[in-house]
C-alpha cells in the first residue's frame, strides 16, 4: 500500500563484476603473469620444435598444445581471481580432496612415462599430475586450519595441518617426488612461521627436514644419484646439466640470436625443466633477468598487499601461495645453473606442461583473489588503535 501511495524506492544496483574486479585487482602482478605466459610461448617456438620432429609430429605441435592449455589456465585464473575469499576456500577444499584421492590412486593406476617415478595418469590425449593441483589446495586448507586455531576456543589447527603436511610429504616421497614434497613442506613452514610459531619449533622442524634428507639419501638410489651429481666438482658435458651449463655460458649477455641456439637439440627436457637454458642461450642474460624480475613482481607485490591484510586466513593463504610460486621458479632456475640438485620441476607459466600451467593458473588466481583491495582498515591502524 505504501508503494502505491508514495511510489517504490529505487534499488541501488551494486558495482558490476568486471569494473569492480579491475579496480581492486593487483594489475602489476596480473601483467607480470601475462608477460611470463607470452615469454613461454615465444620460447616454446624454439625449444619444442626438435622434440616434435623427433616424435614425427608437426613442428609446432607442442606450442599449439601449450597455447591451448595456457588459454585454459588463464581463463581459470581470471575466473578464480573474481571470487571472494570464502568461495575460493570452499572450492580449494573440494579440489584438495579430489587431488588427494588421485594421489592415493597413483600406485594402482598411475604411470611413470619411463622416468622412474609414478607421478602421472595417462589420459591418452594428455597426462594428469595430481601433485600439481594438490599444492594450491593444500596451502589454502592448511591456512584455514591455522587461522581457525587463532580463534578463542578454536580447534588445534596448527597440529592438524602438521599431520596433514607430514602425510602428504610421505606420499610424495614414495613416488619418489622430492621436489613437490619440498615445495609443500616449504609452503606450510612459511605459513607456520607467519602464523606465529615459536622459533624452537621451527628449529626442530628444520632438524627433522635435515634428518629426512639423510634418510632419503641412504634409502633412495634416485635421490642419492642426484645429490652425488650435484656435489661432484666435474660436470659431464653429455648430461642435461652439462648441456644446460654450456648453453648459459654460450648465451652471454645478449644471446646467440633467435633460433640459433643448439641446446634444444641436445636436451630432451629443453621445453620443460630446462626452458631457462634455451632462454639464456638464444636471448642472453637480459631475458633471464626479465623473467626473474617478473616473478619477483608477483611475489613482492603480493606480500606487500598481504602485509596490510586483517583476515588471518587470507594473510596466511596468500603468503603460502606467493612463496610457493616464487620458490618453484627459483628451484627451476637454480637447477639449470647448478645452484641446486637436479629436480623435475617446471617454470610456472613458461615451461610446457598441461598440469603445470593449469595448476599455476589456479594458484595465481587464488593469490590475485586474496590480494584484491577490500574495504577494511589497515592492520597498522588496528594495532595502533589497540595500544592507545
Amino acid at each position: 500500500m505504501t508503494d502505491m501511495v508514495y511510489g517504490s524506492a529505487p534499488v541501488a544496483g551494486g558495482e558490476p563484476v568486471l569494473p569492480k574486479w579491475w579496480r581492486t585487482i593487483d594489475r602489476w602482478a596480473l601483467s607480470a603473469v601475462l608477460l611470463l605466459f607470452s615469454i613461454g610461448i615465444v620460447l616454446g617456438l624454439a625449444a619444442s620444435v626438435p622434440l616434435a620432429e623427433k616424435n614425427g609430429l608437426a613442428p609446432f605441435h607442442y606450442v599449439q598444445r601449450q597455447a591451448m592449455f595456457g588459454g585454459l589456465a588463464l581463463g581459470v585464473m581470471f575466473v578464480v581471481s573474481m571470487m571472494g575469499p570464502q568461495l575460493v576456500r570452499r572450492l580449494a577444499v573440494l579440489g584438495f580432496l579430489a587431488a588427494l584421492i588421485a594421489l592415493l590412486g597413483l600406485p594402482l593406476f598411475g604411470t611413470d612415462f619411463g622416468k622412474g617415478a609414478v607421478r602421472w595418469y595417462s589420459l591418452g590425449f594428455a597426462s594428469f599430475q595430481p601433485s600439481e593441483f594438490l599444492k594450491p589446495g593444500f596451502i589454502v586448507v592448511a591456512a584455514w586450519m591455522m587461522a581457525a586455531a587463532q580463534d578463542i576456543g578454536g580447534p588445534p589447527g596448527r597440529l592438524w595441518s602438521f599431520f596433514l603436511c607430514t602425510a602428504i610429504v610421505l606420499l610424495l616421497a614414495m613416488q619418489p617426488d622430492f621436489g613437490q614434497a619440498a615445495l609443500i613442506l616449504f609452503g606450510w613452514g612459511v605459513m607456520w612461521f607467519v602464523g606465529g610459531a615459536p622459533m624452537v619449533l621451527i628449529l626442530g622442524l628444520a632438524g627433522l627436514v635435515i634428518a629426512g634428507g639423510f634418510t632419503a639419501y641412504n634409502s633412495s638410489e634416485h635421490f642419492a644419484r642426484r645429490i652425488d651429481g650435484f656435489l661432484s666438482p666435474d660436470v659431464d658435458p653429455r648430461t642435461q646439466l652439462g648441456y644446460a651449463t654450456n648453453a648459459i655460458q654460450e648465451g652471454g649477455f645478449f644471446g646467440v640470436g633467435i633460433g640459433e641456439g643448439q641446446v634444444k637439440w641436445s636436451l630432451p627436457d629443453a621445453h620443460t625443466d630446462f626452458i631457462i637454458a634455451v632462454a639464456a642461450e638464444e636471448y642472453g642474460l637480459i631475458l633471464v633477468l626479465l623473467i626473474i624480475a617478473l616473478y619477483g613482481t608477483v611475489v613482492i607485490r603480493s606480500l606487500l598487499r598481504l602485509s596490510r591484510e586483517r583476515d588471518p586466513f587470507i594473510r596466511l593463504a596468500g603468503t603460502g601461495l606467493a612463496c610457493v610460486v616464487g620458490v618453484q621458479a627459483m628451484i627451476n632456475m637454480g637447477v639449470a645453473v647448478r645452484l641446486l640438485p637436479a629436480k623435475g620441476m617446471t617454470l610456472p607459466f613458461v615451461s610446457y606442461g598441461g598440469s603445470s600451467v593449469i595448476a599455476s593458473g589456479i594458484a595465481v588466481g587464488m593469490l590475485l583473489a586474496f590480494t584484491r583491495n577490500r574495504p577494511q582498515g589497515e592492520i597498522g591502524e588496528i594495532l595502533r588503535g589497540r595500544f592507545r
